[in-house]
C-alpha cells in the first residue's frame, strides 16, 4: 500500500514512552505503507551514543526491507542540539519526503519536539548570555527551578535535571521577553498521531529487563569510549539519564550498584513524565489514537492502517 499526503492527512506520528516499543511498530507500519521515519528523540541525534540512547537500529530492517531514517546520528556527542535546530531540520526532511508524494513517520518520545512539529512553535535561536549565566550560577538548583516556574511559556523549558540546563531555560525565557519571535514559513501539518499504550507493570519490567541487556552488551564500555574521545564528565550528566549515572560511575563518584539502582529509578522516572507529557497532549486538544502493545503486530498494523485510510478519506469511511 502507497499513501500520498491529501488535504486531511500529510503526518503520522507514533509516541510513546521508552520501551514500548513504539519504533518497531513504526518500522513495521512503514514496510507496509512505503513510509520513511522521522525520529523525534532528543539524544538519538548523538552519533556514537547507541546503546544509552536505545537507537535499536536492527528494528529499521523489516523482512528484507530497510526502512530510511532521518534525523538519527547527525551531530557529534558534546554539541548542545536543540529544539530550534531540530524544528528546522525536521522540516527539512518532512519538505523533501512530502514533495516526493510521501506521508512521513514521525517516531519518538520527545514531547518537546513532537510539540514543536504539531504546533509550530516559532522559535527563535537564542545566543549566550554571559552576565546573565554568571549572575543564575550563584544561585542553587532548587531557586532556579522556583525562577523558570515564573515564565508563562511551558513549551520553552528545558528539563531542570542540572544547573546547567535551568540556566539555559531561563536564558531562552529572558530572552524572549526582550525580542520578538522569528516569523517562520512552517507548513501546515495535518497529523494522526498514535501513541503506545501500555500497562505500568509491563513497562516497567520491560525497562529493568532492557537496562540489564544494555548493561552487559556494553553500556559502560560505550560511556568509557566516549569519554576518551573528549565528551567531559560534566557533558554526560547534561545529557541526562544512561549518560549521567555513568558518567558518575566512571568517574568514581558512585559505585557499581548505585549507578544501576539510580539509573533505573530514572528511567523509570522518565518514562512516567513522557506520558504526563502526552495525556497533557490529549488535554490540549490533540487526538490520540492509543494502540494496544498487548496485541499481535498484525492486529496493530491492521488497525492502525484503517485508521489511516480513515483519517484521510473520512467519507469513504461514512
Amino acid at each position: 500500500m502507497k499513501l500520498q499526503p491529501n488535504e486531511n492527512l500529510n503526518l503520522i506520528v507514533i509516541l510513546g514512552p521508552t520501551a514500548s516499543g513504539k519504533t518497531k511498530i513504526a518500522a513495521q507500519l512503514a514496510a507496509n505503507i512505503n513510509a520513511e521515519i522521522i525520529s523525534a528523540d532528543s539524544r538519538q541525534v548523538y552519533r556514537g551514543m547507541d546503546i544509552g540512547t536505545g537507537k535499536d537500529l536492527a528494528d529499521f530492517t523489516v523482512g528484507n526491507k530497510t526502512i530510511p531514517y532521518h534525523l538519527i546520528d547527525i551531530v557529534d556527542p558534546g554539541y548542545k542540539y536543540n529544539v530550534f535546530e531540530y524544528q528546522n531540520d525536521f522540516f527539512k526532511v518532512f519538505k523533501s519526503l512530502t514533495e516526493k508524494g510521501e506521508i512521513p513517520i514521525l517516531c519518538g518520545g520527545t514531547g518537546m519536539y513532537i510539540d514543536a512539529v504539531l504546533k509550530g512553535y516559532k522559535l527563535v535561536h537564542v545566543p549566550v548570555n554571559e552576565s546573565l549565566r554568571k549572575d543564575l550560577d550563584e544561585k542553587s538548583l532548587e531557586e532556579l527551578r522556583e525562577i523558570l516556574s515564573k515564565y508563562k511559556s511551558e513549551h520553552n523549558r528545558s528539563d531542570t535535571d542540572t544547573k546547567k540546563r535551568a540556566i539555559r531555560a531561563i536564558e531562552i525565557q529572558e530572552y524572549y521577553k526582550i525580542h520578538p519571535e522569528i516569523s517562520l514559513s512552517i507548513p501546515k501539518i495535518k497529523p494522526i498521531i498514535f501513541g503506545t499504550n501500555i500497562s505500568r507493570e509491563l513497562r516497567r519490567n520491560r525497562i529493568s529487563e532492557r537496562l540489564k541487556i544494555r548493561l552487559n552488551e556494553g553500556l559502560i564500555d560505550e560511556a568509557k569510549r566516549l569519554h576518551e574521545n573528549g565528551l567531559s564528565i560534566d557533558d554526560m550528566i547534561y545529557y541526562g539519564l544512561e549518560y549521567k549515572f555513568l558518567g558518575m560511575y566512571i568517574s568514581g563518584q558512585i559505585d557499581y550498584n548505585s549507578m544501576q539502582a539510580k539509573l533505573e529509578i530514572a528511567i523509570h522516572q522518565f518514562a512516567k513524565r513522557q506520558m504526563t507529557w502526552f495525556r497533557k497532549m490529549e488535554k490540549d486538544g490533540h487526538k490520540i489514537h492509543w494502540i494496544d502493545v498487548n496485541n499481535p503486530m498484525e492486529r496493530i498494523l491492521e488497525e492502525m492502517e484503517n485508521s489511516i485510510k480513515n483519517h484521510q478519506n473520512p467519507k469513504t469511511f461514512k
